[in-house]
């Protein structure tokens, strides 16, 4: 049967999944772990089969998690389960390694049809996420209106607690956006941020 590790920190979509997968009669989940550092921790001492990774953890990011688990195990399979339905980091997990892709709106029949596409050796993607990379477009960089506020007035040099002000948010929501805004770009800090952002003439 196969072996599965949950990595989400959202401990009741954790024990949720872990109920639904060990019922299926497809697979058993041998672990969780609520961080990479955690993750990393466990598969060092046992390897799964298969990986269910988040994206946004607290100590790290999914997408480039997935390029270092390919490395380290690549008979380890990786099927992603996230918020995000961008096609920019659809496609970089992707590229980066992972054989599929299922949105946390997904009933927990489709993460099990998942796992069981994936160690069939096939790539699995929910079928929002199916539409959307086929309809990329030249330029697969979407901003919300929001998103572009934000990428001007970072642009424009303002810290976050003048962007809150300005936008009327909480600082932690800024953080939030930023956070957001810097993995759908695949950017590293700020400053990458504001070059990407000239350069392909986002705002």
């Amino acid at each position: 049967m196969t072996t599965v590790h949950i990595t989400d920190d959202h401990k009741m979509l954790a024990e949720g999944l872990t109920l639904s997968i060990n019922k299926s009669n497809v697979a058993k989940v041998t672990g969780t772990s609520s961080s990479l550092a955690q993750c990393r921790k466990a598969l060092a001492a046992e390897i799964p089969d298969l990986l269910l990774l988040d994206i946004s953890l607290p100590d790290g990011s999914g997408v480039d998690f997935c390029t270092e688990a390919r490395q380290k195990y690549p008979n380890m399979k990786i099927l992603i389960l996230t918020t995000h339905d961008e096609y920019s980091i659809a496609k970089r997990v992707m590229d980066n390694g992972a054989s599929g892709y299922i949105l946390k709106n997904a009933m927990s029949e489709e993460v099990i049809t998942g796992i069981e596409t994936v160690m069939n050796g096939k790539i699995f993607l929910c079928d929002e996420i199916d539409v959307l990379m086929k309809k990329r477009s030249k330029n697969p960089v979407w901003l919300t209106v929001r998103e572009q506020e934000l990428l001007r007035l970072i642009i424009d040099g303002y810290t976050n607690q003048e962007i809150a002000d300005k936008m009327f948010l909480s600082i932690e929501t800024i953080k939030t956006y930023r956070k957001n805004l810097l993995l759908k770009l695949g950017a590293k800090n700020s400053m990458v941020l504001v070059k990407m952002a000239l350069e392909q003439k986002l705002v």
